[in-house]
């Protein structure tokens, strides 16, 4: 079930940037090191929905319905197309330990990063290809072995999303002494997730 091959591919598929690294690293380059905690924690939060459709068997019907999954991938696009404008348009000079996260931005950055990947249909086609094959033939209980292995690929995402989070936050001073350092990197995340958006569009399953 849990082997050394399942461990180091999980860790290949993790470390992959993707949408959720994207921001992460973001939110840890522009609000520092707590907020990008909770944006690790909203990316991990946000895979939940797709392991649990996987497991209950809701990710066959996801695959086999054009429309269904057309409607979820042009939500997605819809939705990165907006985080890449919002980015773009930001202007506000990044600060250093602007103080603590409050409750309300903690849980706008959660909510955010949850969503970004909640509207990904291509993780719940992924999980739906990938978990079975670490589920051992015959097994008396492939439930709770499908329950165990997400267990320990949320974790692992977890890790390695706040591993991204505190590196970037270690080169915030950077980042900060130069405004055209910002300005670039705000136009570099944008076309990231514009990217990531066109990506998705052009998909297909």
């Amino acid at each position: 079930m849990i082997t050394l091959e399942f461990l180091i591919t999980s860790l290949i598929v993790v470390l992959i940037p993707g949408t959720g690294v994207i921001y992460t690293v973001s939110t840890g380059l522009v609000a520092g090191r707590r907020a990008s905690l909770f944006a690790a924690l909203g990316c991990t939060l946000g895979i939940v929905p797709h392991l649990l459709a996987t497991v209950l068997g809701l990710a066959a019907l996801l695959h086999s319905s054009a429309l269904a999954f057309q409607a979820l991938k042009y939500a997605g696009v819809a939705y990165l197309f907006y985080v890449a404008w919002a980015t773009w348009r930001d202007r506000s000079a990044f600060a250093v330990e602007a103080g603590q996260t409050t409750r309300s931005s903690a849980a706008a950055v959660v909510i955010k990063a949850f969503l970004l990947n909640i509207l990904n249909p291509k993780l719940t086609i992924f999980f739906l290809a990938f978990l079975p094959q670490f589920v051992t033939p015959g097994a008396a209980r492939p439930l709770l072995q499908l329950f165990a292995l997400s267990g320990v690929f949320m974790a692992m995402t977890l890790g390695v999303f706040v591993a991204y989070g505190l590196l970037a936050h270690a080169f915030r001073h950077t980042v900060i002494e130069s405004p055209r350092v910002q300005a670039w990197l705000r136009r570099g995340f944008a076309a990231a997730f514009v990217g990531l958006g066109a990506n998705l569009a052009l998909s297909e399953k």
